[in-house]
């Protein structure tokens, strides 16, 4: 029998992996306050907030051989932050650890707004993870909860996640707006298909009884600066650039994330860099013109 899935907090990203599960065997339960929106998705809907675990029992959860942590704040505030992840994360671990029998494992879903370079360093697994931010900090205190724990864990930090609606640079650049060539300010993504890829292929291997570490960087292979995709995706619409954006201070984070570990893992990268993934975005949301460009004669 295939492994049964909790995914909790079962968003974009939840549905995604929750649909690639489904079509080969495996039972998936997915958590969310308002478990209207899995109707007909395949994965059974648990309607539940994780403000109310505190004083759950065992039953408030299912048991089930993994889980997948995948909530998210609802704002960008301190509060919603520390209770989407540090909290909710303890919360759901003091529930798992009272099951007759916990999960195999449980994957964390977190992000390299964790790390605090700002000079275009090239980051892995192994660099210094200590951002300023409330939300790195309140990141890192869950992944610590998680790592801490008796139930085995492994934390993703993902980088910017782009995919179907998710397009908010391309509108940008559909306006006229592209980043600035200085100050040179590197950017890190990867699909919303390659995240979902990521953590099926370490459950795969878990199954499997090959190794999982605690930690993996999930980030496409091509580190790029935001003026260079933005440019790329600008050729791509067919629109010239009119007005420079200018990222501010407080948010001006480059850095170069290195997915070496995963790839050594045995993943293969759907969309290995932006120019795949962006063109797939483009194709299937209708970016794209529909007439084809004027020819210029050479000269």
């Amino acid at each position: 029998m295939k492994p049964s899935v909790l995914i909790i907090g079962c968003g974009d990203l939840g549905m995604t992996l929750g649909h690639q599960l489904i079509a080969e065997g495996h039972r998936v339960i997915g958590v969310r306050r308002r478990a209207e929106a899995l109707a007909g998705t395949g994965i059974e809907p648990l309607a539940l907030d994780l403000n109310t675990l505190d004083d759950a029992g065992a039953d408030a959860l299912p048991e089930t051989d993994y889980v997948i942590y995948t909530a998210s704040a609802d704002r960008f505030e301190e509060s919603a932050y520390q209770s989407a992840y540090s909290d909710g994360i303890k919360r759901v671990l003091a529930v798992l650890e009272q099951h007759a029998a916990p999960p195999k494992r449980m994957f964390f879903v977190s992000s390299t707004s964790v790390y605090g370079q700002q000079q275009g360093e090239v980051i892995n697994e192994d660099s210094p993870a200590a951002a300023e931010s409330f939300s790195g900090r309140l990141m890192l205190d869950a992944e610590r909860a998680l790592l801490d724990h008796a139930i085995p864990g492994t934390v993703v930090r993902f980088s910017g996640i782009y995919g179907p609606g998710r397009d908010r640079l391309i509108r940008q650049v559909a306006e006229g707006r592209v980043a600035a060539v200085t100050p040179e300010i590197y950017t890190n993504r990867i699909h919303r298909d390659d995240c979902t890829g990521i953590l099926h292929h370490l459950i795969q291997r878990h199954e499997r009884g090959d190794s999982v570490e605690p930690l993996y960087l999930g980030s496409d292979s091509e580190p790029a600066t935001q003026h260079a995709v933005m440019s790329w995706l600008a050729r791509q619409l067919r629109v010239k650039p009119t007005d420079t954006m200018q990222s501010p201070l407080r948010r001006r984070a480059s850095k170069r994330c290195d997915n070496t570990r995963v790839v050594k893992s045995g993943y293969v990268f759907r969309y290995p860099t932006f120019r795949e993934g962006y063109a797939q975005v483009l194709k299937e949301g209708g970016f794209l013109p529909t007439q084809p460009a004027a020819h210029t004669p050479e000269t």
